[in-house]
Parts: structure tokens; sequence; C-alpha cells
């Protein structure tokens, strides 16, 4: 997929270390970077978006085994992202 954020209708939001730091550590980032620009900054978003740091650990929990798993995106099935 593409990073080419110019079409994204909503703002882009920046990725915090500590989301590339979970990234790099489970070895997901490229998994990140196929995702399409709006899921790339759907996630980030959803994660900024939470208020206490335990909701923030959760979502990305959830982000990283989505991307790990392939399919799913969001708890919804994303079948371009399943693994082959």
């Amino acid at each position: 997929m593409s990073s080419d954020f110019s079409n994204l209708k909503r703002p882009k939001h920046p990725m915090p270390d500590f989301v590339k730091i979970a990234l790099e550590e489970r070895n997901l980032m490229s998994a990140y970077k196929e995702r399409p620009a709006y899921q790339q900054n759907d996630y980030i978003g959803w994660i900024n978006r939470a208020k206490r740091q335990e909701t923030k650990d959760k979502r990305l929990s959830q982000m990283l085994d989505e991307l790990q798993q392939g399919g799913v995106y969001m708890n919804m099935k994303h079948s371009t992202s399943a693994k082959q």
C-alpha cells in the first residue's frame, strides 16, 4: 500500500515515540507501512485520543495484534491485509 497522506480528508496524526518503539520491537513497522495511509492515520489518532495511559496501551496492543495477525482492521475483517 501507500504512505501517501495527501488524499486524507482528516488531519494527519504524528506517530508518538511509544508507538514507533512498539512497532519496531515487534518487527511490525513494515506491516504498519503496508496498510493504506488512512488506516495508519486512524490507528494513531485512535490511540492518541485515549485520555488514560492504560487505554492507550490497550489500543496499541490491539493495533499490534491486528498487524501481526493480518486480515483485521479495527476489529473488522480486512481481506487486503490478510497474510498469505
